[in-house]
């Protein structure tokens, strides 16, 4: 799959905003890491999709390495204010759901590619680590941050705005090819 075929499936999707990654914007930043481990979204140890779990930094960048191209795909959704909490989490679903789509739909016709998501897996009510092996492997995702990724950076060195207004929240994600 080229670029532009993975950008137009990616808009065909219905993802706000599609473009283009730059692979010299990744850079796996311990201080990304220290913010999972103090503890900012709650996942940290708990999940097989966050670190610990996920790998080192060294393994992080080790996994994309092979991969030419990439891009990045935004949800942005309008919110009533600063404390429209439910329009956050609404937004945050259907990101989610388009990202796990076009995750099925790359994978169904065997396309190799790597996946970062946005924030910690939620395919199952509760992960199962560290106690019993990730019960879905082979669709289970990790977020750039666990990856190491600040988002904000990947997004601008990639010329894709990461803010897109006052009372406006935007979720991001990356498929690498």
């Amino acid at each position: 799959m080229t670029l532009e075929e993975l950008i137009k499936k990616a808009e065909d999707t219905g993802f706000s905003h599609v473009g283009p990654v730059n692979m010299d914007a990744l850079e796996f930043l311990p201080a990304v890491r220290d913010m999972c481990a103090d503890g900012k979204c709650g996942a940290y140890n708990k999940k097989w999709s966050c670190p610990p779990a996920c790998g080192t930094l060294e393994e992080c960048a080790e996994k994309v390495k092979g991969y030419t191209a990439g891009i990045l795909v935004q949800t942005t959704a309008e919110l009533e204010d600063s404390f429209d909490f439910e329009g956050m989490a609404e937004a945050g679903k259907k990101h989610g759901q388009l990202f796990m789509q076009l995750h099925k739909e790359l994978t169904d016709v065997g396309e190799k590619c790597y996946f970062m998501g946005t924030g910690g897996c939620t395919l199952c009510k509760e992960c199962t680590y560290p106690d019993a092996p990730c019960r879905h492997p082979e669709i289970m995702v990790s977020s750039m941050e666990a990856n190491g990724l600040l988002v904000s950076d990947v997004c601008q060195k990639s010329g894709l705005p990461y803010y897109y207004g006052k009372d406006t929240l935007t979720y991001t994600a990356m498929v690498l090819i």
